[in-house]
């Protein structure tokens, strides 16, 4: 028998007809019957058991019973790790923004100017969207008044100045000292409190060396200036200025506000240091 026959042998079987029929087995009667061939019932069993992989991978897909399976993490393990990784990146950023935040504050007390990493701008982000807060700033009257304050403040002869004692300081924010400057409760500072959006204005010429945000403090920004003196800003609402940046003494640099976990409300944190040493702003400038 050659295989072409063979083959035939095998087709003619698949295609034979056989009955399939169910009796009472009372009364031998008929109940149901009906005509299969071989390739019939090899198709519905394919099919039938397609139709339950399917269903079975439904089921472990969509319902509990995938928790069932051996390694697999249940549905409150696996929100436990997604908690657990945004906990431990949240941390990292945290760390790292301590970190810079402490090497600028340790370059500013021997000195320093800190060094700003370059920052990477999207110039291909829209700007239509951006919605720019608005403040309630100073009346005409009062710039005016601040203008005049500032002429006082500043000499065109530019004279150098040995002590600071003999420094005219600039205000930062009128308003109520409401808690001093008191070095052994390791307040190196004065809070102000004043009305709600003030601007906040450097003390005297100089340069920013540090703004930005940090988890405590909230908005802070930094100014080196002549004779060794560092100004420090801190919880504000927004910042005006950038690092780099050349500010005048009555700029506005901030607008004060409660940002920071240490804030305990609108107010603005202000320090003054020379040559690393805190100073006492009270004894130099009229608030």
């Amino acid at each position: 028998m050659g295989k072409k026959e063979k083959k035939k042998k095998i087709i003619q079987k698949l295609k034979n007809r056989y009955r399939l029929i169910i009796y009472n087995d009372s009364t031998f009667q008929t109940v149901w019957t009906t005509k299969l061939t071989r390739l019939n019932v090899f198709t519905l069993g394919g099919f039938v058991s397609l139709l339950l992989i399917f269903i079975t991978v439904l089921l472990i897909v969509y319902t509990p019973i995938r928790e069932m399976i051996p390694g697999y993490p249940t549905g409150e393990v696996r929100n436990l790790i997604v908690h657990n990784a945004i906990l431990v990146d949240s941390l990292e950023e945290q760390i790292k923004m301590r970190d810079d935040y402490l090497g600028k504050i340790q370059a500013l007390i021997h000195g320093e100017v800190p060094e700003e990493p370059e920052l990477e701008v999207d110039t291909n982000k829209r700007t239509a969207n951006i919605d720019f807060k608005s403040y309630n700033h100073d009346s005409i009257f009062k710039q005016n008044l601040l203008a005049e304050q500032l002429d006082l403040s500043l000499s065109k002869g530019s004279k150098k100045i040995s002590n600071i004692a003999g420094i005219h300081f600039f205000t930062p924010l009128k308003g109520m000292v409401s808690q001093k400057f008191d070095k052994t409760t390791d307040h190196l500072a004065i809070d102000i409190v004043g009305l709600q959006n003030s601007r906040i204005s450097s003390v005297l010429e100089g340069t920013v060396v540090f703004s930005g945000w940090t988890v405590e403090t909230g908005y802070v920004i930094y100014l080196q200036h002549a004779h060794d003196l560092v100004s420090v800003y801190k919880h504000n609402a927004e910042l005006l200025k950038n690092v780099g940046e050349k500010v005048k003494a009555g700029e506005a640099i901030a607008i004060m506000g409660n940002s920071g976990e240490l804030s305990t409300g609108p107010h603005l944190h202000f320090e003054l240091w020379h040559k690393g040493v805190p100073l006492d702003p009270e004894q130099y400038i009229d608030f």
